[in-house]
């Protein structure tokens, strides 16, 4: 099965660009961690608001809150596709990474998706 692949854009021929089942999974998971609570009109309570994270303070317990607001955010909009495993998130000056793993419910199968983000600019 395919689905249209995030960022929205086309492909070779003119198309709307494809994405497989993990790349489509990969790409739902950017979009829950990077869409800020009250971003999306009809869902203001959708996303998980991490971006907030990259210019806060660094410390272990920041780091851990992190971690929580991140599983937390994908089970509740992605559990019937994924089950969130390990999570680590770090804020390094204004670039934030964000490492995840998961089992897809689907094939059963193990992955490892990382992200990285830095600050938009004033």
């Amino acid at each position: 099965m395919s689905h249209v692949d995030f960022p929205l854009h086309f492909d070779g021929q003119g198309r709307t660009a494809q994405a497989n089942d993990d790349a489509y999974l990969r790409d739902l998971i950017e979009i829950v961690l990077f869409t800020a609570p009250g971003e999306r009109v009809n869902r203001p309570d959708f996303g998980c608001g991490v971006m907030q994270l990259v210019f806060a303070p660094n410390s272990v317990e920041l780091a851990a809150a992190s971690q929580l607001l991140v599983q937390g955010a994908l089970q509740q909009w992605l559990g019937e596709y994924i089950v969130v495993g390990a999570v680590e998130v770090q804020a390094q000056d204004a670039t934030l990474q964000i490492s995840v793993q998961y089992v897809d419910r689907r094939t059963q199968l193990r992955h490892t998706a990382q992200f990285t983000r830095a600050a938009a600019g004033p």
